[in-house]
């Protein structure tokens, strides 16, 4: 069967209003459609675009309802017109009854005053992003001081008690209360961001991607609170993803989205079991498999255009143990390209008006390691394990205090700057965050063409913008879009143009930090057989850095395990997995979704 997006086949059985508005249902969204005003159409008017179009579903009581999909698919937007948040210019359609206080309400019908009395004191929301969704200039608990004041009728000082109780409830010492955000952790931060959504004890918590961009322990965690938090105070919950692993983790009930309608719904367990449609088949695939070495990774793309069954798809891509093991043998075989001695790179912690040195910090503390020419090294350990600090050390953009790196045996950090300047050319970075990492106001084709210019490939501009387009098309995107600026493409594209940068200056060692770990599932599978390709095709070494071991697994030859600085363990990927020596990289297989209901 071809799937055609603009017209998703429904894979559900309709279900009448009757069965919609039962008495057991908190939430019921029926028909629901949205429409943002898009391009200009004449000189004043915009034609409406419909982001949401047709969505039916209902929460109970005390239930967890997964919204899954890729990035586009409606999933955020119907979260913000939930909570009443979404743009003046917006128009929505259909029904959304709420079964409040004073019984069920139709929130569309609601004046924005009355839905102003229904948001944070019965419907709240965890964003995405707590760092931007809390404001840096106050403290953790003057916001959440400020959250009971507009909700409840607590004295000051009972506000001051509940909010402790707060903290302590979400596993935050009450000291830091008195912390700014970006005092605290990545999960820290969402642990704030949870106790300020449930202050005035919601009956219905959003919650838009509240794990992205955590490492698998903290998740773990995080995902640990929201189902002890729903068991104590019986909230339902609206879980916003795009990982389908992460659903069957909390989940009773699953939506699955594609292009802003519901292409198949059901229990979990029919979901994960026996998918129907082949959308949710690709979103099941496209994440790595810990039990299985595959070749490349299914597509959501894969399954639409070819349909057929998971296992059959794992098993055409499967690699066997021997031809693993003998590819391994042969990349040990050679003389290593990057070889590191004791490394150490310390940050001095300063205090007081004159900064007077008080300690240091030890982000990375006598690591020693060899990579081989055409290897993929995995990097993987939690936030703040020196990962990045590791690689970032290693093409000097940090000082290393002491300790040797030897490229194709020079000395690296004693290198002259002319020579360290040539030899850059050989060694290229892919940051994490390709919208940071892109210049807003240079087009795409001039930033991949500017490490031409700087290492003197090409020999005029038409040579290097020929180039450029080549790496167009070899990273999968349109050679005519050279011109445009980094806003006009999606996050894949985005991160697929700092891939084709990285390869303008014709490289020899890739260092990926983290670049997949802001993607979603279908996204991320596509940029690592990219990745995977572009190394057999060139010769590519990669020190591929993240949190997340089962991407770690699936792209590595061998995997380093850090923590605090110092390598717990380092060994063949499959060897890693299956028979950890360390405690810690126990903790970290375990913590990573399995997806299994």
């Amino acid at each position: 069967m071809v799937y055609n997006p603009a017209n998703p086949p429904i894979a559900i059985v309709a279900m009448t209003d009757a069965a919609l508005v039962a008495d057991s249902a908190l939430l019921t969204v029926q028909e629901l459609r949205v429409f943002l005003p898009s391009r200009p159409v004449g000189l004043s008017r915009r034609e409406p675009s419909g982001v949401v179009d047709g969505l039916s579903f209902r929460i109970g009581i005390g239930q967890t309802l997964g919204l899954v999909g890729e990035s586009g698919s409606g999933k955020t937007m119907t979260a913000l017109t939930l909570i009443d948040l979404l743009p003046s210019s917006a128009r929505v359609e259909g029904k959304i009854l709420f079964k409040g206080p004073n019984g069920t309400v139709d929130w569309l019908q609601l004046d924005p005053q009355e839905r102003r009395r229904y948001r944070g004191a019965q419907i709240a929301m965890i964003f995405q992003e707590p760092s931007t969704a809390l404001n840096p200039l106050y403290t953790c608990g003057q916001q959440l001081q400020e959250t009971l004041r507009a909700n409840t009728s607590l004295t000051p000082t009972e506000i001051r008690a509940q909010a402790i109780r707060l903290f302590e409830e979400v596993q935050l010492s009450p000291q830091m209360l008195e912390r700014y955000p970006h005092q605290l952790s990545g999960g820290q931060i969402q642990r704030a961001a949870i106790a300020c959504a449930i202050a005035s004890n919601p009956k219905l918590l959003i919650a838009d991607e509240p794990t992205t961009a955590l490492d698998v322990t903290v998740q773990a965690e995080i995902l640990r609170l929201l189902r002890d938090l729903q068991q104590q105070r019986q909230m339902a919950i609206l879980f916003i993803t795009h990982d389908l692993n992460l659903v069957a983790e909390l989940a009773d009930q699953v939506v699955v989205m594609c292009r802003g309608q519901a292409v198949e719904q059901g229990s979990v367990k029919q979901i994960f079991r026996d998918p129907q449609h082949p959308y949710t088949r690709g979103l099941l695939a496209c994440r790595p498999v810990l039990e299985r070495r595959l070749r490349r990774l299914p597509t959501v793309q894969d399954f639409q255009e070819k349909g057929g069954s998971l296992e059959e798809r794992w098993q055409q891509l499967e690699i066997p143990a021997a031809e693993e093991e003998e590819r391994l043998r042969r990349i040990c075989s050679q003389p290593p390209l990057l070889q590191v001695r004791e490394l150490r790179t310390h940050y001095a912690v300063r205090r007081g008006p004159l900064g007077r040195q008080v300690g240091e910090i030890r982000a990375v503390d006598g690591i020693s390691f060899d990579v081989y020419p055409g290897e993929t090294l995995g990097v993987v350990g939690e936030s703040g394990c020196g990962k990045t600090t590791l690689g970032r050390t290693l093409l000097r953009l940090i000082r290393a205090s002491s300790g040797q790196v030897l490229y194709d045996g020079e000395e690296l950090l004693r290198l002259p700057p002319q020579r360290l300047r040539r030899l850059r050319r050989e060694i290229q970075l892919i940051f994490q965050d390709p919208a940071a990492s892109l210049n807003p106001r240079m087009s795409v084709g001039a930033s991949v063409m500017e490490p031409m210019a700087l290492h003197g490939i090409g020999r005029n501009a038409a040579e290097r913008r020929a180039r450029a387009q080549r790496l167009f098309e070899r990273v999968g995107l349109d050679p005519e879009a050279l011109d445009r600026l980094p806003h006009q493409f999606s996050g894949g594209q985005r991160q697929r143009i700092c891939i084709a940068r990285a390869l303008a200056s014709e490289p020899r060692l890739v260092v990926c930090d983290e670049a997949v770990s802001s993607l979603d599932v279908s996204v991320q599978a596509q940029v690592l057989n990219l990745l995977k390709d572009l190394q057999e095709e060139l010769g590519l070494t990669y020190l591929f850095i993240s949190h997340d071991l089962s991407v770690v697994k699936f792209m590595s030859d061998r995997i380093l395990v850090m923590n605090r600085g110092r390598i717990e363990e380092i060994g063949p990927a499959f060897q890693i997995y299956r028979q950890p020596q360390q405690d810690y990289t126990r903790r970290l297989i375990a913590a990573i979704p399995k997806g299994d209901p």
